[in-house]
């Protein structure tokens, strides 16, 4: 895949050269990368089963016990 994506980007965008071969290649391993780390952040026990609308209730549950 790591060749594959660039090549067919290549091919359909029809570029021509060398440099943007290279460009495409290379965008496309920092895009991996940056998933990558979001997935490993993403991934970690205090971060699952959060959603919006349940830290919204789960504030308003907490501010209303406060006194």
């Amino acid at each position: 895949m790591g060749i594959a994506v660039p090549l067919g980007l290549f091919r359909l965008l029809n570029l021509q050269t060398i440099p943007q071969l290279l460009t495409i290649a290379a965008m496309t391993f920092l895009s991996w990368c940056v998933a990558d780390v979001l997935a490993t952040i993403l991934s970690k026990p205090r971060l699952q089963n959060r959603t919006p609308t349940g830290l919204l209730r789960d504030d308003i549950e907490r501010r209303a016990k406060e006194p």
